[in-house]
């Protein structure tokens, strides 16, 4: 199936911080120089990358293409016109390339043929349209790569609309599809798709780029496994590289060892190189020509002038411990060097190569033949003249001085860290941060903590609740999915002291919540084991450097502190790098830094989040700033974060006051029930009138049932679930035939009986023949609705209906033959029906049912006769509201009266009967 969601739209480029990040990514496609797109009198163009389809038309126009109806022709590329009026014909081109141990088609020059690349690829019936654009009029030149991505999903590629009101795509989701046909996953195929399109496009990348996920199924690593393959597979790894490094790997595990993973990483590195090695074939063919001329990058001049205004400032100003005021330190400085070379806020657009002047130069610099006019003087023509100051042109523009200063305090960080061994904060590069934590500091949350390293602080809150809490993911594999644990990760903009507007989470804060929700994930107890949802809140209230990781230690705390059973403790750290030791006066040997803080990832080439406990690993994330890091270096980097880890989870285990590792009081209640299967429509009721009303009357929170029989009360306080529990198991009793229930109301009168229930919300039909020893025209002469009678259960037909009598616990009046009105009896002898004690032994165990009162719920005690020759003696008040009377047994006895003698013969039958 195709998806309509792939493609590009341009987007201009302004000073923001979600750009900023993109271009940290994204100078690795040029150069480690920083370099930037400048206008021209030629076609320079900016560079905009997404995979929504392009609507706003800023595509090049530089090549006009057509696609030929020869099939013959798809391996074949048109030569582009020569003249100005000319137009180059691209042929369509499809090619297989590797992808694990299957094969992928690439096809270009068949959709988007206006875009200056693009590419379809197919995998399965999984299809990823991805295209690259480049802006006609280039955007003001900046300190950030002008580079924007999109990557949305589109319901409609899997033949859906989305659940939401609108039907409509919206914000960006924790998981993004394009195209899905349920078994080959498009986020691997968007990102090799996504790197083709660019080294066929004019982009001036270095290198192409190819992206694979690697799956562990038992001892064996498999290269972009299937959705079915990797729900057997203990290992979830993404990465992203070309033919010699690695850019990017993102992932999650269970416990496994920094060994094993270093060759998961091996393994996903030799299938990016052959895609790579592929994909260069392809380019030679049918790639466009590199627009190199666009690049220009900020004078040579400039970065000697920046050291030598700026060097000994800066030198003081990075050895401040304190973030604050060292950010605060830097920026005065950046404005004064920004000052002395350029006018503030004036970006000059005019070619600035050749001879450079100084500043003091230019000022000084007079035209001698130029005759000054004072203020007050008259010229010639007697005309009154002001002087005009006279603007001079800077010598360099106020993004070149922000570029290189930017670039020139990086180097001035690592010298400091490569030659002196020391950091800003006074640290060596293994050293970690002080690390403080305290458990319980919210008394009405179910769980909190406060996770201090350093300037970097989370504030962690565990919510708990039952299924309705759960988080639904809306997905385009058209399966209900509820997440039970989820984290949610907050970055207000007070927490580096800014002021800002907070609306929606952004793909940062998207992206943090979920590596640390998945990182904790495989520590949780099963859902028969601790039936809660459990909501993770992460708010970021200081941060300098790795706040991702400190989500992670202080969720891990909030969780014991609300009393989750976890398996074990997990921390995170966030390791950096400074590769080119050399340049500093080092023996050329990368130098791994431990618990990176802000500026040390943002001046640094690496940026590695690891999460695990002592032994293994959970989640893992790396970026990168340079243009990529072999195998070595990423071994040394995981068995560092190794020793960090154990370090941390030291530290977390000082934490005062402890968790308190038991349940809130203000935590709901949540007890499970098993009944039979078919006993739960009894217990939802018809259109779910029944659990509502039980809801109401009891006051939980909520009663969830399953198919399986298994029943969920959420309550409160411990009152109002054993009044729940209780309704709930009379609804779903298996009655037995025999059983007297007292005190039952009569809760409505038909012609043919009365429906008295004889537990809450069971109910049973006395036929009006039951009701009496004498024959009754109608029930409502003698009984009326809410009053209360004792019945006997005689029958439950297949249906589970029951019937009732209270006829047969009524006493037979006994006759007598001196008194004129007693009734006359048929014959010598008249046999009378009647419940009499049943005989057993005295170890007989005694016998307890459940019995309606008019508050709620009796337990009434019947004891069996110990006696077998004597009969038991009824009761002859049919409304008794005593809580134990004596059950009558099921045995039949039969009294006969003489008419000669006034004598009773008692005997008991030896067949059981009703």
């Amino acid at each position: 199936m195709l998806a309509n969601s792939s493609g590009v739209r341009s987007t201009p480029c302004y000073s923001h911080p979600s750009h900023f990040t993109l271009s940290q990514r994204s100078k690795l496609l040029l150069s480690p120089n920083y370099p930037r797109f400048l206008s021209s009198k030629k076609s320079s163009k900016f560079c905009s990358l997404s995979l929504l389809l392009s609507r706003n038309g800023f595509c090049s126009n530089r090549y006009a293409v057509k696609a030929l109806a020869e099939p013959g022709a798809s391996e074949s590329v048109a030569a582009a016109g020569g003249s100005s009026g000319g137009s180059g014909f691209l042929q369509p081109v499809s090619v297989k390339i590797p992808f694990g141990d299957r094969e992928i088609l690439i096809e270009t020059g068949h959709i988007g043929r206006q875009a200056s690349g693009s590419v379809m690829a197919t995998d399965g019936e999984t299809i990823v349209y991805t295209s690259v654009c480049l802006s006609d009029v280039p955007s003001e030149p900046s300190d950030f790569f002008p580079l924007s991505v999109t990557y949305q999903e589109r319901f409609s590629a899997a033949g859906r609309t989305s659940g939401g009101f609108f039907k409509r795509e919206g914000r960006p989701k924790d998981n993004e599809v394009l195209s899905y046909d349920g078994l080959h996953s498009p986020d691997a195929l968007a990102v090799t798709a996504a790197g083709i399109a660019v080294a066929l496009s004019e982009v001036p990348n270095s290198k192409t780029i190819a992206g694979v996920r690697v799956g562990l199924l038992g001892d064996k690593f498999v290269v972009n496994p299937t959705t079915k393959e990797m729900e057997d597979s203990t290992l979830d790894l993404f990465l992203a590289g070309t033919d010699s490094a690695i850019l990017m790997i993102e992932g999650y595990c269970d416990f496994l060892p920094e060994e094993k993973l270093f060759e998961a990483v091996q393994v996903g590195q030799d299938a990016v190189r052959t895609i790579c090695t592929t994909v260069e074939a392809l380019v030679k063919k049918c790639g466009k020509p590199k627009m190199l001329d666009a690049i220009k990058l900020p004078p040579p001049e400039l970065y000697r002038l920046v050291e030598k205004i700026a060097g000994d400032e800066l030198h003081k100003v990075l050895q401040i411990r304190s973030k604050t005021p060292r950010r605060k330190a830097i920026a005065l400085l950046e404005e004064k060097v920004i000052n002395i070379l350029t006018d503030k806020g004036y970006i000059s657009t005019e070619d600035t190569s050749g001879t450079v002047e100084t500043i003091q130069e230019l000022l000084d610099e007079e035209d001698e033949d130029e005759e000054i006019v004072i203020d007050g003087e008259v010229d010639e023509g007697g005309l009154h003249i002001k002087p005009v100051s006279r603007k001079s042109t800077p010598l360099f523009t106020e993004v070149d001085v922000k570029v290189v200063f930017k670039e020139v305090s990086s180097k001035f960080l690592r010298r400091r860290i490569v030659e002196g061994g020391k950091r800003s904060d006074g640290r060596s590069p293994e050293g970690i941060r002080l690390i403080t934590s305290r458990c319980g500091l919210l008394p009405r949350a179910h769980g909190s903590a406060l996770f201090t390293r350093g300037e970097t602080q989370s504030l962690a809150v565990v919510t708990l609740g039952d299924k309705q809490m759960a988080q639904k993911v809306d997905n385009i594999a058209n399966v209900e999915e509820f997440k039970r644990f989820y984290l949610q990760y907050s970055f207000p903009p007070s927490c580096v002291g800014e002021v800002g507007r907070m609306g929606a989470p952004s793909r940062r804060e998207i992206g943090h919540g979920t590596l640390a929700e998945r990182a904790l994930e495989p520590i949780l107890p099963t859902e028969d084991e601790f039936p809660y949802t459990i909501r993770v809140e992460s708010t970021i209230t200081e941060s300098n450097g790795s706040s991702s990781m400190a989500s992670v230690c202080g969720g891990c705390l909030a969780l014991q502190d609300a009393g989750v059973p976890l398996k074990c403790s997990i921390a995170g750290i966030a390791m950096g790098l400074v590769l080119d030791t050399e340049e500093f006066g080092g023996d050329g040997t990368p130098l791994i830094l431990s618990d990176i803080t802000g500026s040390e990832d943002a001046s640094g080439d690496m940026d590695f989040k690891v999460a695990g406990n002592e032994d293994g690993i959970t989640a893992f994330q790396m970026d990168i700033k340079v243009g990529g890091i072999t195998l070595p270096i990423m071994k040394e980097a995981l068995l560092q974060a190794r020793d960090c880890r154990r370090c941390v989870l030291a530290e977390m285990l000082k934490c005062s006051p402890p968790p308190a590792k038991r349940l809130s009081k203000y935590a709901p209640l949540i007890h499970i029930m098993k009944v039979a299967p078919e006993k739960v429509n009894k217990i939802i009721g018809s259109g779910g009138k029944k659990v509502k009303s039980i809801i109401e009357e009891t006051g939980v929170e909520a009663i969830e049932t399953q198919d399986d029989g298994i029943v969920k009360i959420t309550a409160k306080d411990l009152f109002s679930l054993e009044k729940s529990k209780s309704i709930i198991r009379n609804l779903t009793m298996v009655p037995n035939i025999g059983d007297i229930y007292r005190n039952c109301e009569i809760k409505s009168i038909a012609p043919y009986g009365v429906f008295i229930e004889i537990a809450p919300g069971r109910e049973g039909l006395c036929h009006i023949s039951e009701l009496t020893l004498d024959w009754l025209a109608k029930a409502e002469d003698v009984f009326k609705v809410g009053d209360r009678v004792d019945v006997k259960l005689t029958e439950v037909n297949d249906k589970g209906q029951l019937r009732l009598s209270r006829r047969a616990l009524l006493p037979v009046p006994e006759t007598n033959s001196e008194e004129p009105n007693s009734k006359q009896l048929n014959g010598d002898s008249a046999e009378v029906i009647v419940d009499s004690g049943k005989a057993s032994e005295e170890s007989t165990p005694k016998k307890y049912v459940n019995v309606p009162k008019a508050d709620g719920l009796a337990e009434e005690k019947i004891e069996q006769a110990k006696d077998k020759s004597s009969a038991t003696k009824l009761a002859r008040s049919s409304k008794s509201n005593s809580v134990e009377n004596t059950l009558l047994p099921r045995k039949k006895v039969f009294k006969r009266i003489r008419k000669s003698s006034s004598k009773a013969v008692t005997g008991v039958s030896s067949k059981d009967g009703e």
